[in-house]
């Protein structure tokens, strides 16, 4: 394992990062593809989960209780993200209610503007988040377990753009999902596997859920508009981790 080589890992993994976040990376020259940072998804997310982790560790030392906490936790989340999974399920939900047919769907789709339907599952999904996290939270190293919920959440995210064609004939999605191999694709699932079973509880449970909420989400959408969208995969992140929750508060 020479200097090149993890070099260029590192460079794929900021890559990741500035994709799925809005933490301050620096510039890339030159700059892994986008495909080849695929990999690293997890690791991203469990950056995000790690911020989260640490306001509720920081706001439990302030003396709140577990629910505003946790609150603090998903609003920092939603900040390091800048809410790019959450807007990609409001268009989502947005496109696939009020659309008629798929050239249509994805029209709502792109537009800026976030419908009732938009609203309705933007606000079931955080409700939902909160309230699962302040029931699993308690009792378990909130950082790790945030950590882990990050990173499992976000693994499945390249296989589905290896799997489903992209839905439109250009953008991000369609660049990105024609370079996606099959070794990238399991090396995010290899990824956030292992930090699942250092970091969560249980772990067939949640990560059999997180497998079959994104598995659901990509026929869902294949159904729909015939492939996927940078909207699909936001979607998709929101529906594993809630499926990881309810799967834990199950437990």
């Amino acid at each position: 394992m020479n200097g090149s080589w993890i070099q260029s890992r590192a460079d794929e993994a900021r890559l990741a990062l500035m994709l799925l976040t809005r933490l301050p990376m620096g510039r890339l020259d030159p700059a892994p593809t986008l495909s080849a940072a695929a990999w690293a998804y997890p690791l991203a997310g469990a950056v995000v989960g790690a911020i989260a982790g640490l306001v509720y560790l920081l706001a439990q030392g302030l003396g709140l209780q577990p629910l505003p906490a946790v609150v603090l936790a998903v609003a920092a989340g939603v900040v390091a993200t800048g809410g790019m999974h959450e807007d990609g399920l409001a268009d989502l939900a947005d496109g696939f209610g009020g659309g008629g047919d798929r050239a249509r769907k994805l029209e709502i789709m792109r537009d800026s503007r976030v419908g009732s339907y938009g609203v309705i599952a933007l606000c079931l999904a955080l409700l939902l988040r909160v309230v699962l996290l302040a029931e699993v939270l308690p009792g378990h190293a909130p950082l790790f377990f945030l950590l882990g919920l990050g990173a499992l959440s976000r693994a499945p995210l390249p296989v589905l753009m290896r799997l489903l064609p992209a839905a439109r004939p250009d953008g991000l999605g369609r660049s990105a999902s024609l370079q996606i191999g099959a070794g990238q694709a399991g090396a995010a699932v290899l990824v956030g596997l292992v930090l699942a079973l250092l970091f969560l509880p249980g772990f067939f449970c949640p990560v059999f859920a997180a497998a079959a909420a994104t598995a659901l989400t990509g026929l869902l959408a294949r159904r729909q508009i015939g492939g996927f969208t940078g909207d699909v995969l936001g979607a998709a992140q929101i529906a594993a981790e809630l499926a990881a929750l309810l799967a834990l508060a199950a437990a």
